[in-house]
């Protein structure tokens, strides 16, 4: 999840608009040309001078406030427009259209994620529902989005870590993210319903070949979607239909049985058992098997082998 060679307002080139030389990135390629991304920026003085500009593109900047700024300490300028700003408390959500060329000044220390989402993904969800394409998004400043402020505070711990759950938990994040921006800031009262038909047989074969192949879960939605024929949105959906849950969950799901077959026919230790079932270390495995099971590994083991 590194965007090191992907180009747009997010990571360090973000960090650079602000004066800032840190930044914590999670990356995910949405195509060729469009990246998903979360930044956090942070500082305990503020800016040392207005921000550059950011060059236009054909994205959404989503904006949320870690910790609350004070009335009178953010200045924000749209399209050579000044924006007046209130008192923003903690985990209130500011969307801007990176074609609004914004500016900012903050004279206090400040804690943010930045969510950089490319239209283009955003169009490929609506086709995915049956609409055109969102000419134009809801401007907003503190605005209070119980929904990004909550996905926001679950993300939090991972952003700019290696500890992802998988690629595929960023894929799912992601699309749930998308969806309700185009459906809070795209004018629209709710997104159509839609009721996708489950994968072919040859889809659902194809589809959980490829997910077992990568049970630690380092594969991308697009590649398994590719491989079935269909966009990202698409195939998460009919993914769900066909088996009832996420291609993410699905995937937990198959760790947890291969790590039950290992617990009850071999002496392997737990970090072993963690490795091989596809999790990055004991602490994950041990927290998503309580999570599924409702039971540590090595009590689970004893009870069933005591049997």
């Amino acid at each position: 999840m590194n965007g090191a060679e992907a180009k747009g307002a997010f990571g360090e080139t973000l960090a650079s608009y602000y004066h800032q030389s840190d930044s914590e990135t999670a990356t995910l390629a949405w195509s060729q040309q469009s990246t998903f991304a979360i930044t956090r920026l942070h500082s305990d003085v503020g800016l040392p001078g207005t921000s550059n500009p950011i060059p236009e593109e054909s994205a959404i900047h989503v904006s949320v406030a870690i910790k609350p700024v004070p009335l009178h300490s953010y200045e924000l300028c749209i399209d050579d427009r000044e924006i007046a700003v209130p008192y923003i408390p903690a985990y209130r959500t500011s969307i801007i259209d990176l074609q609004s060329k914004p500016v900012c000044f903050v004279d206090c220390g400040f804690d943010y994620v930045h969510y950089h989402v490319p239209r283009e993904g955003l169009d490929e969800i609506a086709r995915d529902h049956n609409i055109q394409p969102i000419g134009s998004y809801k401007f907003a400043i503190c605005e209070d989005d119980l929904v990004i402020a909550q996905m926001t505070k679950n993300v939090l711990p991972f952003i700019g870590s290696q500890d992802w759950p998988s690629s595929l938990a960023l894929d799912q994040f992601s699309l749930i993210f998308g969806a309700h921006l185009l459906q809070k800031y795209g004018g629209l009262s709710r997104l159509p319903e839609v009721s996708p038909r489950g994968l072919a047989s040859w889809q659902k074969r194809r589809a959980t070949e490829l997910l077992l192949e990568h049970l630690d879960g380092n594969i991308h939605l697009a590649r398994v979607a590719q491989e079935c024929q269909m966009s990202v949105s698409h195939f998460a959906r009919s993914f769900k239909v066909s088996f009832g849950v996420s291609a993410h969950r699905w995937l937990i799901e198959r760790r947890i049985d291969r790590s039950k077959e290992l617990l009850i026919q071999t002496r392997t230790p737990l970090i072993d058992v963690a490795l091989q079932s596809g999790f990055s270390d004991q602490a994950a495995f041990t927290r998503t098997f309580h999570q599924v099971v409702g039971d540590s590994p090595g009590r689970w083991r004893r009870e069933q082998v005591g049997r």
